[in-house]
């Protein structure tokens, strides 16, 4: 393929962007096809000649679409969303084409400088204190190991990068059972250990909220081990059902024992551009760092981390390293962001930030996310007065989970039954998981296009397939 040939099929690829996210509602939600079915498509060896671009285009169509389950889908309700809007895939499709590798300052100053502005301007937007200094990350799982590593070298005196762990007492990581299993694989990227993830009892209440006087209790009880607390990691809206700790309260026994506190808002932390909900994270500007994914509920596509941080000074300590051919010579003071990541290498993220920032303004964001949680909160309460349906837990934002609980089954297999059929009939698409050790249904609002009437659509779903298993 040539530039002469690109005006035509980059035309054809606008057309067929709008044509794929407005037809998305007369497309099953999740891929319907069988394990192997697209591996059996595709051939065996590379072409040794080139082929034709519509031919390529035409095979893409029959080999690819059918095992794409739709993240843009208006009823997609399973996991959280990873959201598209038009003005984020402009500006993605833009960097696209220059393809900057923004690893430094003078690889692409414009790059670095935008991300630092738009850091300033969803720190802003959130409501964290300018005490905060920002750098997008490619996801909140590096964004976390980065939070452990710095728990662990400040933990050791910033001597494990250069000595190793051999031979140090046991560091010790704090958090949650309803913490996100990027929390474990961080723990043993960074060298600790699974044993020594510590996973504090819950308090009692709807929040399912880590108890912060058994978090005061493990930590002093680890000292009189022998072993190191180095580090908490606090929840805000968990994957599973939405816990939400008791940020404030956490913190403060964090900052009595020394330890460095790392907020997870991966998902929650996009609705705290709306003033109401952030109660949710009350006392977030106490923590050392924090996370959140626009990729997730605000607009941008994946990947697009923000990642908050009190003490760059120590997030680079521990991360940066400068061989000769990544200095920075004859400009003073700049940013090199590679030095606040685990990777290397950089993409021109920022910009698509700017643009959905810009071509929808916070007002209309606060709104899509207000009318999702509006319309998670109808729908739970609408389940809830369906018999044989149990609410599991309320609606957290706009997530809330329940089971299926006819007369004489078993809840486990008949909610199991439920799910099963639902993703196969392909109107919607939920996930599951469980609280408490019973196996329920999670249900989430969050596409950017989503409406009320696909809201609508999920009771209908759910009710029929509800009704149809009742009576056998």
């Amino acid at each position: 393929m040539l530039w002469s040939d690109f005006p035509k099929w980059g035309h054809w690829l606008a057309d067929w962007a709008a044509r794929y996210h407005t037809g998305l509602r007369d497309r099953p939600v999740r891929a319907q096809v069988q394990p192997g079915e697209t591996l059996a498509a595709l051939p065996a060896t590379p072409p040794e000649a080139p082929q034709p671009i519509a031919q390529v285009i035409e095979d893409f169509e029959r080999i690819v679409m059918p095992g794409i389950t739709h993240w843009q889908h208006p009823r997609f309700f399973a996991y959280f969303p990873s959201n598209a809007s038009p003005a984020a895939i402009l500006a993605d499709q833009i960097a696209t084409v220059m393809a900057p590798q923004c690893m430094l300052w003078q690889t692409s100053p414009a790059a670095t400088e935008m991300e630092t502005r738009m850091m300033e301007w969803l720190r802003h937007a959130v409501g964290l204190p300018e005490t905060f200094a920002g750098v997008i990350q490619d996801s909140a799982s590096s964004a976390t190991l980065a939070a452990v590593l710095t728990m662990r070298e400040r933990a050791l005196n910033w001597q494990g990068n250069a000595a190793g762990l051999s031979g140090q007492p046991r560091l010790r990581i704090y958090c949650s059972p309803e913490a996100h299993s990027s929390i474990d694989r961080a723990i043993w990227v960074a060298g600790i250990g699974q044993e020594n993830l510590v996973r504090v009892p819950l308090a009692p209440g709807p929040m399912r909220a880590m108890c912060p006087n058994a978090l005061a209790a493990a930590i002093e009880a680890d000292l009189a081990a022998g072993h190191r607390p180095a580090g908490l990691i606090a929840c805000t809206g968990a994957t599973g059902m939405g816990a939400c700790d008791d940020v404030a309260a956490l913190c403060a026994i964090a900052q009595r024992f020394g330890l460095y506190t790392h907020v997870d808002a991966a998902w929650a932390g996009s609705a705290m551009i709306c003033p109401e909900f952030r109660s949710l994270w009350a006392g977030v500007e106490m923590a050392d760092s924090v996370v959140f994914n626009p990729h997730k509920w605000l607009g941008t596509q994946f990947d697009l981390s923000a990642h908050f941080i009190r003490s760059p000074a120590d997030l680079t300590r521990t991360l940066a390293i400068q061989p000769e051919y990544l200095k920075t010579h004859g400009a003073d003071g700049v940013i090199n962001y590679s030095e606040w990541s685990v990777p290397l290498g950089r993409r021109f993220r920022a910009l698509k930030l700017w643009f959905l920032l810009r071509a929808y303004g916070l007002e209309g964001l606060r709104q899509m996310i207000r009318n999702h949680v509006a319309w998670a909160q109808s729908l739970a309460q609408r389940l809830q007065a369906v018999p044989d349906i149990e609410l599991v837990t309320q609606p957290i934002l706009s997530l809330f989970t329940f089971r299926f609980c006819p007369a004489g089954a078993n809840p486990e297999a008949a909610t199991l039954d439920l799910i099963t059929q639902i993703n196969n009939d392909g109107r919607i698409y939920l996930t599951q998981t469980r609280v408490d050790d019973r196996f329920v249904i999670r249900f989430q609002a969050g596409q950017f296009d989503c409406t009320q009437a696909d809201i609508n659509t999920a009771y209908d779903v759910i009710t029929e397939i509800a009704d149809k298993i009742r009576k056998g």
